[in-house]
Formats: structure tokens, C-alpha cells, sequence
């Protein structure tokens, strides 16, 4: 029995005596292991943390999905 969380066959999930949980899979941004319970994104067969994916969200949409970011400028062409 842990004399933290009094758990018989292992300890709690949150006590600090509990094995790290279990990785799936591995982010691409960041490179740590997304765990078993972690909310992800995945895109394009990568997997990425949900904080991860906001971090880096217009990176993937300029590099890898044509996306372009521009400054605009008056033009007579426009209307």
C-alpha cells in the first residue's frame, strides 16, 4: 500500500509516487511524448500536442499548405 495515496495494487493517477503514464505518440513539434489521456492534433501523420499545434499552427499552414502571409498595399487593380 503507498503510505501517499493508500492505493493497494498501485498507486493513484496525481500521487507522486504513480509511474509516468504511458507515451503513444511523439510531438512533432516539440519532440516530448504525447500520454495516454492528452488531447493531440494530428495532421498529415503528425501528432502534436494541442498547445504544440496552436504554437505552431501558421507555420504549417505557410510551409506545408500554400498558405501565404503579405502586407497589403492600395492598388487601382482591386476594384
Amino acid at each position: 500500500m503507498c503510505e501517499i495515496c493508500h492505493g493497494i495494487c498501485g498507486c493513484l493517477p496525481g500521487c507522486p509516487n504513480a509511474p509516468e503514464p504511458k507515451g503513444v505518440y511523439r510531438c512533432e513539434y516539440c519532440n516530448e511524448p504525447i500520454v495516454e489521456g492528452e488531447e493531440y492534433f494530428e495532421f498529415d501523420g503528425r501528432h502534436y500536442h494541442e498547445e504544440c499545434f496552436h504554437d505552431c499552427a501558421i507555420t504549417i499552414l505557410l510551409e506545408e499548405c500554400g498558405a501565404k502571409h503579405g502586407v497589403a498595399e492600395d492598388s487601382e487593380n482591386y476594384f
